[in-house]
């Protein structure tokens, strides 16, 4: 979907994942390493994040295998492999770490708080009393909501047409 957003790698931009997914790390600024690797299939991969949040640190990115770096340009079946693997993960993790729950969220654009040019999506173990999200909620009223949803369905109308042209 390039004709609908910008890429926001700089010019000569080494990608840190693929890096990682070809086993071979050789630009000084990868803060990843190749004991980060978890699994990978033909689709989708799990690697550890070098960062962590809260009193927890260690948790997984899902990304997918081939370069690309938004969730704009995830295709349909690369989307639904990066989510099952996302339950695998939240499962091994409750199987390995115990947590109270768990939780995902993943990031487009510098806006979005995108760091990494290669699309990922967080899973977090999660704990009570960690305070991943210190983000205090609010309500939005019912109109403002309304006109969003009609917004975005408007929007859904483009997306299918242009995903028809795209990949027919």
């Amino acid at each position: 979907m390039s004709e609908l957003w910008h890429s926001h790698a700089p010019e000569g931009y080494v990608c840190p994942f693929c890096e990682l997914l070809s086993g071979k790390i050789e630009s000084p600024d990868n803060l990843c390493a190749l004991t980060d690797f978890i699994y990978a299939n033909d689709k989708a991969a799990a690697i550890m994040a070098c960062d962590g949040f809260g009193n927890h640190g260690g948790h997984v990115m899902i990304i997918p295998t081939q370069h690309q770096e938004a969730l704009y340009d995830v295709d349909e079946d690369t989307a639904t492999a990066i989510m099952l693997l996302a339950r695998r993960m939240t499962l091994a993790m409750k199987i390995a770490w115990d947590p109270d729950g768990t939780s995902v969220r993943q990031h487009n654009e510098p806006a979005g708080n995108q760091h990494v040019w290669h699309y990922h999506m967080h899973v977090f173990p999660r704990y009570f009393g960690d305070d991943l999200y210190k983000q205090l909620r609010h309500r939005v009223p019912v109109e403002v909501r309304a006109r969003k949803a009609l917004e975005l369905r408007g929007a859904l109308d483009q997306v299918d047409a242009y995903d028809d042209v795209a990949h027919h």
